[in-house]
């Protein structure tokens, strides 16, 4: 079966959708089959694919509350992509009232776990209903954090949320690694952050450093990934060493 990330942290403008985007695209570019799912009422990965969310008839929303096939909703874009729309701003308060309303992304996977190699989830940016859901439905979660002192105190309460996912609901979602994102390698402030993490976290920290670059704001606006639109910059080439990074630790996992 297919491996599912979430990325995920309650802290909004992190890069969690950048690096969903691009690091799927990576993966792809491996020959890897890929599906992203975007969770996020904002739709910020729908539109960063060039789809508008608030055009869109059939999305993420249906598959939670209506139990559409999520093949229905899924575009073909750079890579596969289950689509987002506004409607998905309802979506915690309809399954709120319902039997299992943690597991409705767990069960919507089931039919395409096999059809992919990796299943990865974009989160909005609290830790609500929508993205117990996505820990319930995953095997892992990547945090992206800034380089910022206060990005750092969310890590704790995240923590504890996916603790208690694990007790009561998943016991097989773990993180799978913390990424730290708009590094500024010029500035003292970033590298203290990134040694509290290492501090606090060890090896979980990956060793790729997501840096500080107007080309993550630029792609976007193309409809594309970072892979794409600017394929020989450095930008891209940090995604390459994550996506090296990530299945480095899958193999690692794999013989352990």
């Amino acid at each position: 079966m297919g491996r599912v990330i979430a990325f995920a942290n309650q802290k909004g403008g992190v890069a969690k959708t950048t690096s969903t985007l691009n690091l799927a695209v990576a993966f792809a570019e491996r020959g890897l089959g890929v599906l992203m799912i975007d969770l996020d009422p904002q739709g910020n990965l729908t539109m960063s694919q060039g789809l508008n969310p608030d055009t869109i008839e059939r999305s993420m929303f249906d598959v939670l509350v209506h139990r559409l096939p999520i093949t229905e909703i899924i575009q073909s874009c750079e890579v596969d992509l289950a689509v987002s729309s506004i409607d998905l701003a309802g979506a915690e308060l309809a399954l709120s009232s319902m039997i299992g309303r943690e597991r409705a992304l767990d069960k919507a996977l089931l039919p395409v776990r096999d059809s992919y190699d990796y299943i990865m989830i974009d989160t909005p940016p609290s830790l609500g209903l929508l993205t117990i859901n996505a820990f319930v439905a995953s095997d892992g979660v990547i945090v992206p954090v800034q380089c910022e002192y206060l990005s750092l105190r969310g890590l704790v309460q995240l923590e504890n949320t996916l603790a208690m996912v694990r007790e009561n609901l998943n016991p097989r979602v773990e993180i799978e690694g913390i990424l730290p994102t708009m590094y500024d390698a010029r500035t003292l402030h970033s590298r203290e952050a990134i040694d509290i993490l290492e501090e606090n976290f060890g090896d979980l920290v990956f060793e790729t450093r997501i840096r500080k670059t107007i080309r993550y704001a630029e792609a976007p606006v193309k409809g594309l990934s970072v892979l794409k639109y600017d394929p020989s910059g450095e930008a891209a080439a940090l995604y390459r060493d994550l996506a090296k990074e990530v299945l480095n630790g899958a193999k690692t996992r794999k013989h352990a």
